[in-house]
């Protein structure tokens, strides 16, 4: 089952990259979008890299730390007894609360910002989008989740269900797509939808400091974090003081944590008026 589920991720990803970059272009909600290959094939291209990096790097440590926790009955899921198709669904909350509680911290943790700020400094957000994470923070991720997974008693198998469903959602809700707003509500009572993370990318950082979860869109109403606006194509995209050399370049993805002058978010006193809806 598990090589099976390995060797069927790639095809999984591109065809879901396929199926958004067609509707992107159909039937997009910010409107004016040029050139649209050449926004999305660095993201692409740095998505493809962090992945082959990952695979080679981490593959192995994944394997050996949560072996160890089975052999050593140890984790969440071994110590509440649940086993085969509960394991798989308590482990997968449980991974995607790390998620949101991980993407809480990169956020509020200069070293852990100063590499997630090139995601957020793209100004023409798209599915590629979902892509677009620097090479330094998918190592540091990659490293908390070694302690992560055998703590909670996570199998290969558990991680490799949780990333077939997380990739396709990530690129929905970061994708280009004129969702109707009912569809869009209603979708937002489980999953992460586009109305929903737009508001994650703004430029302004009461809302960029919101909705940061990866898959279910409730740890956001758990824990106070849940912010809509009433038109997203009101919002800012982007950050603060970042040149198009820092965000829409391969070469300037990967210096931008590196420039002394760090990409900013828009702060404020004053309260932009979210929608209040669900």
């Amino acid at each position: 089952m598990t090589e099976s589920i390995f060797a069927g991720k790639p095809a999984i990803a591109a065809a879901a990259l396929a199926v958004m970059w067609l509707l992107e272009g159909l039937v997009p909600m910010f409107e004016g979008r040029r050139d649209r290959i050449r926004h999305d094939a660095p993201n692409v291209l740095l998505g493809v890299a962090n992945a082959a990096a990952a695979a080679l790097v981490f593959a192995g440590a994944t394997l050996v730390a949560t072996e160890w926790a089975r052999a050593n009955s140890f984790g969440v899921l071994r110590w509440l007894g649940v086993e085969g198709a509960g394991a798989f669904a308590l482990g997968f909350v449980l991974f995607d609360l790390w998620q949101y509680l991980w993407h809480r911290l990169n956020h509020s943790v200069p070293l852990l910002w100063r590499f997630h700020a090139v995601h957020h400094a793209d100004r023409e957000l798209s599915a590629s989008s979902g892509l677009r994470f620097h090479t330094g923070e998918i190592v540091l991720s990659s490293c908390a989740r070694l302690a992560v997974l055998p703590l909670l008693g996570m199998t290969v198998a558990h991680v490799l269900v949780y990333e077939a469903v997380l990739l396709p959602v990530i690129l929905f809700h970061h994708g280009n797509v004129g969702v109707p707003a009912r569809a869009d509500r209603w979708l937002r009572w489980l999953i992460v939808t586009p109305w929903m993370h737009w508001v994650h990318h703004s430029d302004y950082r009461p809302e960029t400091d919101s909705n940061f979860s990866s898959v279910f869109s409730f740890w956001d109403r758990v824990f106070g974090s849940f912010r809509l606006v009433a038109d997203p194509r009101a919002l800012t995209l982007g950050l603060e003081e970042t040149e198009r050399r820092d965000w829409a370049t391969l070469p300037g993805m990967l210096a931008m944590p590196f420039r002394r002058r760090r990409a900013r978010r828009r702060g404020g006193r004053g309260r932009r008026r979210a929608d209040g809806g669900a």
